[in-house]
């Protein structure tokens, strides 16, 4: 399978969180504005995110429920019009296809507009589907039930010619990837603060609905210790 390079980027706490009160701490400000520095370093075409990542920060919420659609459209790929000449591309990854938009464009200060790609299972409704092509939102399917995340892989490279992908939350997303053996390399910038949240995730999770996974190694690649405390750690996995 052709697919493209992989790297895990993630900000977390000391205790492994990436999300919970340590987000509001002073010290972790300026660490927020270094993580999307060193973001470019990797200059990816196409970030990943999970759902709960991209309900909190990259969407409109939850849709409401839709009417039937008018016309039953086939469980096939859609590569939207304002995906065909894209160079940068948000890909939301909704199993079941239930995420809100309002624009086939991603605008985020600090960052180059990116073209909306759903990512869904077989699961997803007609009316969906409908709903995604009023908006001029590219979707693919990667799986039946359940996203296989190297099939996405594949599809990337396939319809949008991408050759670096950045993943990036959450913890769920991340340990999928993981557990597929698709990322190549974790970046990871460590802000110097302790959550202590039991309830806040953490930067690799597995979700109730899969099998237990293996543990993964990774070779340390670099440390850098950066202003106000900051670690960044590049890993390199580790090859079978």
């Amino acid at each position: 399978m052709k697919r493209p390079f992989v790297v895990c980027h993630m900000l977390t706490s000391v205790d492994g969180k990436i999300d919970g009160p340590f987000f509001g701490a002073a010290e972790t400000a300026p660490v927020l504005q270094l993580y999307g520095e060193l973001r470019n370093v990797y200059q990816c075409q196409a970030t990943i995110y999970g759902m709960a990542t991209i309900l909190g920060s990259y969407s409109d919420g939850l849709l409401p429920e839709l009417p039937p659609a008018e016309e039953i459209l086939p469980k096939e790929d859609y590569i939207s019009p304002y995906g065909r000449n894209a160079e940068q591309f948000i890909v939301a990854v909704d199993p079941q296809g239930t995420v809100a938009f309002s624009s086939p464009v991603m605008e985020k200060k600090g960052r180059p507009a990116a073209h909306i790609i759903e990512v869904l299972t077989e699961s997803a409704s007609p009316a969906y589907l409908s709903y995604l092509r009023s908006i001029g939102i590219s979707y693919v399917f990667a799986g039946e039930k359940q996203i296989h995340c190297a099939v996405l892989l594949e599809k990337l490279v396939q319809y949008f010619s991408v050759d670096k992908v950045m993943v990036a939350g959450g913890g769920i997303m991340n340990e999928s990837f993981l557990q597929e053996g698709l990322i190549d390399e974790l970046s990871w910038v460590i802000a110097p603060v302790v959550d202590g949240n039991t309830e806040s995730a953490s930067l690799f999770d597995k979700a109730a609905f899969l099998p237990e996974g293996r543990p993964v190694a990774f070779h340390l690649k670099e440390a850098n210790v950066r202003e106000g405390h900051v670690l960044w750690l590049r890993y390199s996995r580790v090859s079978a």
